[in-house]
């Protein structure tokens, strides 16, 4: 089938620069999402976790590459993957999209993640992760997209994240994303979600260790430490790329109070 998401005759997808050399895509493409994405990092964006908020994240980190940021895909997508040697995950169907979607989100959202120990929750959220990826539900941008997604959704949860771990380590993410997503009709189960789960408890110890961190400096300014005020600070670090100490942050958090 003819992809219509592409320029005729190249593999290059149509973007709203119109640019058709693959280099400087990639460059404009990598220039503008980072920025996207630290926009979502360091703030409060995201108040739902159900399909429509990821279309909606979708569209905010590509909208300046793709007319098509945030719609979901109409063509069934392949991808020689050199972790199968060169055969595809099976992605979603593209009528299957919306169904899949809601499917597992609804299992990550009702999950129980307040009685699950941090070993259990790498686990179970390495196989949300996993589920919600092999979706796929965009014609390009979902790795990106589901990982920021998701890993808001957990620290909603009250699980810090450092997802920094995924894009430091971004090809060795990829593979154990590929690899926990390897169901296939023909050739059976073949998932291994072990490298997923290993990158995921690593992110999540760090993230403790980070919150840990937080609370104890918000005690030492001289403020009760409550879910809100971590979470202020926890932004404003990654704002800033860098850990305030003591000092900064009794003023930070004078300035910008509201009642607790």
């Amino acid at each position: 089938m003819k992809d219509p998401y592409l320029y005729p005759h190249t593999d290059i997808l149509k973007n709203l620069a119109d640019i058709q050399d693959r280099k400087m895509l990639s460059c404009m493409e990598a220039e503008y999402t980072s920025i996207r994405l630290a926009e979502l990092v360091t703030g409060e964006s995201v108040s739902r976790f159900d399909f429509p908020a990821l279309c909606d994240m979708h569209h905010y980190i590509f909208q300046d590459i793709y007319e098509w940021a945030g719609k979901i895909r109409i063509i069934n997508i392949e991808k020689s993957e050199p972790a199968l040697g060169g055969i595809s995950i099976e992605y979603s169907d593209c009528f299957d999209i919306i169904k899949d979607a809601i499917y597992v989100l609804d299992k990550m959202n009702h999950y129980t993640w307040e009685k699950a120990s941090l070993d259990e929750v790498a686990e179970i959220f390495s196989k949300y992760l996993a589920g919600l990826w092999k979706i796929h539900p965009y014609r390009e941008g979902n790795t990106r997209t589901v990982i920021t997604f998701c890993s808001l959704f957990i620290e909603s949860r009250g699980f810090y994240i450092d997802s920094d771990l995924f894009k430091d380590h971004a090809q060795y993410m990829r593979t154990a994303l590929v690899a926990a997503s390897a169901l296939f009709t023909d050739l059976g189960d073949k998932r291994k979600q072990e490298y997923l789960e290993k990158i995921v408890l690593d992110a999540l110890e760090r993230g403790q260790e980070m919150k840990q961190r937080v609370s104890d400096i918000i005690k030492k300014a001289g403020f009760r430490v409550t879910e809100r005020r971590i979470r202020k600070i926890v932004y404003w670090n990654r704002l800033e790329r860098y850990e305030h100490g003591e000092r900064d942050v009794r003023l930070y958090l004078l300035q910008n109070e509201e009642s607790e």
